[in-house]
């Protein structure tokens, strides 16, 4: 019923509005395309076309078959090629998982930009994650990859780990805030008064952690680092920052750097992936990050002190 001659007959007279444009094109005669057509139409008991004296148009049912039988064309069309990049030992699926810490959109398009040139028939979905949520999305998700693992230790053996660096932190407050008048060091009862702004871990399967909190104080809870910046920023909490990412402000006055009885020590991030996932995109991806490639470097911005 469906053969590709009949698709590809079918297909031709949608694209082109015209039975006798598409008999033209596909070297047969009229009469050959609109006998071919109406005998998919008997078969499936369906009208596919409205015609007219001069023009033919798309009924809903033939819409719904035109959709589909493109996409089954065009995979013809392309699966001897991916047959071979399968052959060959290219993954047909790629999951990463990146770091808050590190995720920069304009780094994500870069690099997606030169994995496609390279294995184009690569399905690859890139999600963001906070803290622990990275290694939850590596254990217990469909992560394949993640660029920025806390730590330098793998949580399964079978992860492997690549370290990246450190990030290292400054405790920082607008320069309007109240607590930029307090002499410093600052002690835990001086800083509880106000909120700690922070990232909550996106950990669904593991302990989540908090990146900064004392007890009892207030706590505002935002979605991303960029979020975190602009409310501390606007004076409306404290906490830690990479210092990467702050130094600009430190250096224009509007943030203010504060010594804190406890400081935080810097944080090691990985990239780390599964050993059963490895195939050649994974292995383009970390050679990118082990030779320090451009396109890898993209994504270590915050990260202050790089392997």
């Amino acid at each position: 019923m469906l053969d590709t001659e009949t698709m590809r007959t079918f297909t031709k007279v949608v694209e082109c509005n015209s039975f006798s444009k598409a008999a033209k094109l596909l070297y047969k005669t009229p009469a050959a395309i609109s006998y071919r057509i109406k005998s998919l139409e008997a078969e499936l008991n369906t009208q596919l076309f409205e015609r007219t004296t001069r023009t033919v148009s798309l009924t809903l049912a033939g819409q719904h078959l035109y959709e589909h039988c493109s996409q089954w064309l065009l995979w013809l069309n392309s699966m001897p090629e991916e047959l071979q990049q399968i052959r060959d030992g290219v993954e047909r699926r790629v999951n990463l998982t990146i770091n808050n810490l590190l995720y920069d959109s304009d780094a994500i398009t870069d690099l997606l930009d030169y994995l496609l040139e390279k294995f184009p028939f690569t399905h690859f979905t890139i999600n963001r994650q906070v803290y622990m949520g990275v290694w939850d999305s590596l254990l217990h998700g469909e992560c394949h990859l993640a660029i920025g693992a806390t730590g330098t230790e793998s949580l399964d053996n079978m992860i492997n780990i690549f370290p990246l660096g450190e990030i290292t932190w400054a405790f920082v407050a607008a320069k309007h805030h109240p607590i930029t008048r307090i002499d410093s060091p600052l002690s835990n009862d001086a800083l509880r008064k106000y909120p700690a702004i922070n990232v909550e871990d996106t950990s669904i399967h593991m302990n989540k952690r908090v990146a900064w909190l004392l007890p009892s104080q207030t706590e505002i809870i935002v979605p991303d680092i960029s979020t975190k910046l602009a409310c501390h920023l606007k004076g409306l909490g404290i906490g830690f920052l990479p210092r990467s990412l702050c130094q600009s402000y430190l250096d224009t006055g509007e943030l203010i750097e504060c010594k804190v009885i406890n400081e935080r020590k810097p944080s090691p991030l990985s990239l780390a992936w599964k050993k059963s996932n490895m195939g050649k995109v994974m292995n383009e991806i970390v050679n990118l990050f082990k030779y320090h490639h451009p396109i890898a470097l993209r994504f270590l911005k915050n990260i202050d002190k790089k392997r």
